[in-house]
């Protein structure tokens, strides 16, 4: 009898501890935010996930109630700052913004994952798509893509190219770029679009492969040469410039995003609640002009198509890498 009672009391016990913590969550939500909100970013000061928020905190700031803090914890391709994150508190205060090579790639070129990108990390939205560039020094002499293609053919492992970081869409995109132009050139990892655009600009390296808003002005003010861009077609802020497959490497694609994640047990209420923010934020017009001016392309998701499209690239990512053969320590 005793077994009986108790074991009739569990529904009931398990139906009130459930709707317990879903009014506790909810509770939180609306109560939330009552503090800044930092926002880990996994490049360093100067890059292109650095602009995107800069763009976004005055409105986000404003509807939110609290300002958004900015740490940047670069490295390892955007495992070291995911990893913070993964690792966080999971009540919304620290949350992150990770690209293309942190959330997808990294599982298939890193032996040992600091986190599980699945398991410890949850969506929230897509931010912007952001192609990436060409770019050499005014010293170097070739003014189109195939003449580099052509130098580097005719000096092996002597011209530099630069990218923002192993792990990265960049790196990988300079993979795939010396791949597919059967050249060997002497690549150079950096922690960020930034710092390779600069050491590009100063002449350290010859190449790089950088974001467009890490390039951008350092092109229109002539002091960069715009060779190609890795997206499928032109883009409007470099009209005259061709894209790579147009240059003479049929099929070539590859852009770089950014996204917002969260610690996996961020309470439901709180990851909606960002997520309305951020795409409204994202959504306003005057906003999507100023990306756009800046090379950048909003791309507002919800939550579930962000989580799909996670799978997807980093499913595709795993074949180009297992093909590339490329490993990281």
């Amino acid at each position: 009898m005793f077994k009986r009672f108790f074991g009739g009391l569990a529904p009931i016990l398990f139906f009130v501890i459930s709707s317990g913590l879903s009014i506790s969550a909810q509770a939180q939500a609306n109560d939330y935010p009552n503090k800044p909100i930092k926002v880990v970013v996994t490049f360093p000061p100067g890059g292109s996930s650095d602009a995107i928020l800069r763009m976004l905190s005055p409105r986000l700031n404003e509807k939110l109630g609290q300002q958004l803090v900015i740490e940047n914890r670069p490295g390892a391709g955007g495992n070291i700052g995911l990893n913070v994150v993964a690792k966080a508190n999971a009540d919304g205060y620290l949350i992150g913004v990770g690209a293309a090579g942190g959330l997808t790639a990294n599982p298939s070129l890193y032996p040992q994952m600091p986190f599980d990108v699945n398991k410890e990390l949850t969506p929230i939205t897509l931010l912007a798509s952001i192609p990436f560039v060409i770019v050499a020094h005014p010293s170097v002499p070739v003014e189109t893509l195939p003449q580099l293609i052509a130098l580097a053919k005719a000096q092996p492992e002597r011209i530099s190219i630069g990218h923002g970081g192993n792990g990265t869409a960049m790196h990988l995109s300079t993979a795939l770029f010396t791949q597919m132009a059967d050249i060997k050139m002497i690549e150079v990892a950096y922690r960020g679009s930034g710092p390779a655009a600069m050491d590009a600009l100063s002449g350290q390296v010859q190449v790089a492969i950088t974001d467009l808003p890490a390039a951008l002005p350092h092109i229109k003010a002539g002091k960069l040469k715009a060779l190609a861009v890795t997206s499928p077609k032109r883009l409007a802020n470099l009209p005259e410039v061709p894209t790579v497959s147009e240059a003479g490497l049929s099929g070539y694609d590859s852009t770089g995003w950014f996204g917002l994640v969260a610690p996996a047990a961020t309470p439901r209420p709180i990851v909606q609640r960002l997520h309305a923010e951020f795409t409204a934020a994202l959504n306003d017009e005057a906003i999507k002009a100023q990306m756009r001016a800046s090379g950048m392309e909003p791309i507002p998701s919800s939550i579930e198509a962000f989580e799909s499209y996670l799978r997807s690239e980093t499913q595709k990512w795993a074949r180009v890498i297992k093909q590339a053969n490329i490993k990281l320590n």
